[in-house]
């Protein structure tokens, strides 16, 4: 296992880290990468997300070799948009915010693109894009209400965690719920594993660790 690559999360998310947590990955750095996420002019959503996990992880990775670490890393980015067509919903920061989200996306379908940036030791750059389809049942003014009173929604993409009580909206998901979530989990292992990170180390210790 010497000299294998650590691994900088360039994240705050405690949503993202509980998700690499899951499938026995434990980052050695946690570097929060804070970027302007206003959408360019005419921005499709799969071209923000992608662009925003990139700068994510070019922040990050810059981050770490200021403060001295990070030269034999792979920085991990992820960012994740909820989008009805060609519109792309905010980060709900207030009530009303949330509120427009949910009337919107009340009865009807939307998608959640998630993009991912690994950049590898050698400054290398690899990308995925993850699309999943989502449609919410009708909601009702006494379901809206009591969403929103429970706050769940703040800074939220789309106004709403599907991990919580929003889940209970979900009438049909095709695609990564983990990435809806925030990190598709699919797609994280075939890129740490293709750079020779040790994805797979804690599983085969897995048994020890519980008592097996």
């Amino acid at each position: 296992m010497a000299g294998r690559p650590e691994l900088i999360l360039a994240s705050a998310s405690p949503r993202r880290l509980a998700l690499l947590n899951q499938i026995g990955i434990e980052p050695e750095h946690l570097v929060p990468a804070h970027v302007d996420e206003t959408p360019e002019k005419g921005e499709l959503p799969r071209k923000l997300a992608q662009r925003l996990a990139d700068l994510k992880a070019i922040t990050a990775q810059h981050k770490a070799s200021m403060a001295g670490f990070g030269s034999n890393s792979l920085v991990l980015a992820a960012d994740t948009v909820v989008a009805v067509g060609r519109r792309i919903l905010p980060k709900a920061e207030t009530m009303e915010e949330a509120s427009d989200c949910l009337r919107l996306l009340s009865g009807r379908a939307h998608r959640v693109y998630t993009g991912m940036t690994l950049i590898t030791p050698s400054g290398a750059r690899r990308h995925r894009l993850v699309e999943t389809r989502i449609r919410f049942k009708r909601l009702s003014a006494r379901e809206m209400e009591a969403y929103l009173t429970s706050a769940e929604w703040r800074d939220k993409a789309g106004g709403y965690a599907i991990q919580g009580i929003a889940g209970a909206f979900v009438v049909k998901l095709t695609g990564s719920y983990s990435g809806v979530v925030g990190l598709p989990l699919h797609e994280v292992t075939q890129l740490l594993a293709g750079e020779g990170y040790p994805v797979h180390f804690n599983w085969l210790n897995q048994s020890s660790l519980s008592g097996v």
